[in-house]
C-alpha cells in the first residue's frame, strides 16, 4: 500500500474519462495514471523487496488517490519522493522509447517537436538533441520558447507569433526527418506535409480534439496516401502500454541521466494559475484545465499533502 505524495497530469486523462480508450468502462471508476510516494504498509509477497517508508513510483489506472494498493512488480523503487522523478515516470518514458523505437534518430537528422514546452515534449527535445539532432520546437509563448532554448532548443516557434508553416517552409525547404506529434488537427496536417523524403511522424497525442465528442479535429486524411507515397513517408502511432517490455530499462537510463544532472524534469505545480498551487485531490480538475489551456511549461503535478488525520 502506498501514500501518494505526487500525481501526474496527462492529455490521456481526459481521453480515458469520456470513454474514448474504452468505451466499455461505466462510470464513476477510478482515475489518473501515475503517482509517487512511499510504502505504508506491505503484503507478505512485497516485504521481500520493499521496506515501509521506501520511497516509490508507479504507473497503474487509479493513482488519483491518497492511498494506492499496487502489485510488487508494478512498483519502481525511486532513490526519494521527488517530484521531478514523477515526470520521468510516463512523459519520459514515451519520448525516451518512442523515438528510440520509431524514431531511427541520427546525427544530423532534423525533429520538429510540437508542444515542446509540455510535459513530455521536453523530453523528446532534449533525447534528440543528445543523439545530435536538430531540434524545432513549437510552442505558445514566448517565455516557453526561452525554456525551450534553456533545454537546447535550435529552433523555436511560438505559433501565436510566427506561422509554422512560414518558418519550415522558408527555413526547412527540405522538410523534416522526424516530428514528434501530440497537438492534432491542423498541428498534425502541417507536420504531415513538412516531412522530408523517408520521413517519419510519430504520433503521441492529440490534445488540441479534447473538447470534440471523439477527442480528434478533423485532419485532411482522404490526401494521406498520396503525401505517404510521394515522400516514401510515414505515420506511427505510439501508446506507451504497447511497449511495456522496454519500461524498466527506459526508467533506469532516464533516472540515470537525471542523476548525473544530463537531463532537466521541469515541473509546474500551477504556481502561476489563477487559484495557486495545486495541492490536493479537489485540484486534480483545476490542473486538468490549466493543461488544455496551454498554460504549463514542463510536466503539471499535483501535490497530495500527508493527512494528520488518516484513517490508515
Amino acid at each position: 500500500l502506498f501514500s501518494s505524495r505526487f500525481v501526474g497530469i496527462n492529455a490521456s486523462d481526459i481521453n480515458y474519462s469520456a470513454g474514448r480508450y474504452d468505451a466499455s468502462v461505466k462510470p464513476p471508476f477510478d482515475v489518473g495514471f501515475e503517482g509517487v510516494g512511499d510504502v505504508v504498509a506491505l503484503g507478505l509477497s512485497a516485504s521481500a523487496s520493499y521496506t515501509v517508508g521506501q520511497a516509490v513510483g508507479y504507473v497503474k489506472a487509479g493513482s488519483f488517490a491518497e492511498y494506492t494498493v499496487v502489485p510488487a512488480k508494478q512498483a519502481v523503487p525511486l532513490p526519494s519522493v521527488k517530484p521531478e522523478f514523477l515526470t520521468l515516470m510516463v512523459s519520459g518514458a514515451t519520448a525516451y522509447i518512442s523515438l528510440k523505437e520509431l524514431g531511427e534518430l541520427s546525427e544530423g537528422k532534423k525533429v520538429l517537436v510540437t508542444a515542446a514546452a509540455g510535459g513530455t515534449g521536453q523530453f523528446a527535445v532534449q533525447l534528440a538533441k543528445k543523439a545530435k539532432c536538430h531540434v524545432i520546437g513549437t510552442c505558445s509563448s514566448d517565455e516557453k520558447g526561452g525554456f525551450l532554448k534553456s533545454i537546447g532548443c535550435d529552433r523555436t516557434i511560438n505559433y501565436k507569433a510566427e506561422s509554422v508553416e512560414s518558418v519550415l517552409r522558408k527555413d526547412y525547404p527540405e522538410g523534416v526527418d522526424v516530428v514528434y506529434e501530440s497537438v492534432g488537427g491542423k498541428m498534425f496536417d502541417l507536420a504531415l506535409n513538412s516531412l522530408a523524403t523517408k520521413g517519419r511522424l510519430i504520433v503521441i497525442g492529440f490534445i488540441a480534439g479534447y473538447q470534440n465528442p471523439t477527442g480528434l479535429q478533423p485532419i485532411q486524411a482522404e490526401l494521406l496516401p498520396a503525401k505517404l507515397l510521394k515522400k516514401s513517408a510515414s505515420v506511427r502511432g505510439f501508446f506507451l502500454n504497447h511497449y511495456l517490455s522496454e519500461y524498466k530499462m527506459a526508467l533506469k537510463h532516464l533516472l540515470e541521466m537525471y542523476d548525473r544532472g544530463d537531463l532537466v524534469c521541469e515541473v509546474d505545480f500551477g504556481d502561476m494559475s489563477p487559484e495557486g498551487k495545486f495541492i490536493g485531490l479537489e485540484s486534480v480538475f483545476r490542473a486538468v484545465d490549466y493543461m488544455y489551456m496551454g498554460k504549463n511549461i514542463g510536466k503539471i503535478v499535483v501535490e497530495l499533502p500527508h493527512s494528520v488525520n488518516s484513517k490508515l
